[in-house]
């Protein structure tokens, strides 16, 4: 959620940081009805002082002048109701601004490239080189895993519909062993603090990191009662701090949390159908980050190098790529996307979206810190990637490493959490 004191005092600036993104609607009405609530406010303040004034003044007339105080009454009678229709006006204004607010995408960071779509992306950094094939052209990962026997795509429609995949044998092990191999990772070598949270999350907590209102359409959801199956763990993650004041000594927060992930992708339809890159669900390990607003940038050069760092030890060639203003998600106030190459389909594929979110997400969900005991509270920035998409992982494996006899070596760092060196059929 946007300050409302920046888009009261500073419409202009709102307006144009917004306009890197494309065209946002509302900015004008929020500022407007962000100075009539301040007006309100201040004219109902300045009532409800006079009013009790009136009343002393009235204690006094009751007795010395009981004319002047019939007449100080009807005053303080028709007082009583232009407070009751500012308060109802108030009212009125602060619901439709809260309805507005949830509805307008953060500023982008200053350092944002500037560009309408995905081609305007700027490309930071390029790790690693294209694998070569020697004798063979490189197949993708559905074709390779359907030979093998490792992906049923079939057997996911039976069960489940479209965009769902049974994953067999040696699959099965790789994707657990990668799993255990990226938890390990974070936790050992990176810092982090594991945690296992629940897959099904209250409205408030969808609310509290972006995902409603505005794509409530792209999630799944129970009712009776009402519970949302989470996009990523970012939503249980960063609410474990919702509604909390945290000590800013103990900042930076880092925290790595494996689970199962649920997409409609209501906004995709026809984009990658194939294979394993965009399925209704899939596992994932998030990285989450709480941080003081000076921290946050070098937190998110951090955090984006351990999740970079996953990919350099898998031997997977992979490129940062920062997204520019019309390309950036909802939330993010800046966003490196780490793409990795897969051969058999000719193109570098996202496998993490690394952001800070500044402070959005945290007045949404109220979390705050104090410097120190006697400080005020400020809101904390929040941060968070993947690290990695294990369904994409595992794709980029089979299309990395594929061997002329149709077989597919596994990483050496893994090696250790499968148990085995190759797939074969």
């Amino acid at each position: 959620m946007l300050d409302l004191r920046q888009i009261t005092d500073q419409p202009e600036e709102v307006k144009q940081r917004l306009n890197r993104r494309g065209d946002v609607a509302g900015t004008e009405r929020a500022a407007a009805l962000g100075t009539r609530r301040r007006a309100l406010i201040r004219d109902s303040e300045a009532l409800r002082r006079d009013q009790r004034q009136a009343s002393e003044r009235l204690k006094g007339l009751l007795k010395s002048d009981p004319k002047a105080a019939e007449a100080l009454r009807a005053e303080l009678k028709a007082s009583s109701a232009r407070q009751k229709g500012m308060d109802e006006e108030l009212k009125g204004v602060e619901a439709e601004l809260q309805e507005l607010l949830l509805l307008l995408p953060n500023l982008p960071h200053a350092s944002v490239p500037e560009g309408r779509e995905a081609a305007d992306n700027a490309v930071v950094r390029v790790h690693g080189e294209k694998p070569a094939f020697a004798g063979f052209g490189p197949r993708p990962h559905w074709e390779i895993g359907e030979a093998l026997g490792v992906l049923d795509f079939d057997a996911g429609a039976k069960l489940s519909g479209s965009r769902f995949t049974v994953l067999r044998g040696a699959a099965a092990k790789l994707e657990r062993a990668l799993i255990n191999y990226m938890l390990d990772l974070h936790v050992r070598e990176h810092g982090y603090l594991e945690v296992l949270t629940p897959y099904l999350v209250l409205r408030e907590a969808m609310v509290g990191t972006g995902q409603l209102p505005k794509f409530e359409a792209e999630a799944f959801k129970t009712t009776d009662p009402e519970y949302f199956l989470i996009p990523t763990a970012e939503v249980p993650v960063t609410n474990l701090h919702r509604d909390e004041i945290l000590e800013g000594s103990r900042l930076p927060l880092k925290y790595v949390a494996y689970s199962a992930c649920f997409r409609r992708e209501a906004g995709a339809a026809g984009r990658d159908t194939r294979g394993l890159t965009r399925q209704h669900q899939f596992n994932k390990v998030e990285l989450v980050k709480f941080a003081a607003p000076e921290d946050s940038y070098q937190e998110l050069e951090s955090l984006t190098a351990d999740a970079a760092d996953v990919l350099q030890r898998l031997g997977l060639h992979h490129r940062v790529v920062a997204l520019c203003g019309g390309d950036l998600g909802f939330s993010a106030a800046k966003t490196y996307d780490l793409e990795v190459w897969m051969p058999g389909q000719d193109r570098f594929v996202e496998i993490s979206s690394c952001s800070n979110f500044e402070a959005f997400q945290a007045r949404r969900a109220r979390i705050r810190f104090k410097r120190d005991a006697a400080a005020k509270p400020e809101h904390v920035h929040t941060l968070n990637g993947s690290g990695l998409a294990i369904g994409r992982t595992l794709a980029a494996i089979l299309e990395n490493f594929q061997q002329a006899d149709g077989s597919v070596g596994i990483p050496e760092v893994l090696r250790p959490f499968t148990g085995f060196d190759r797939i074969t059929k």
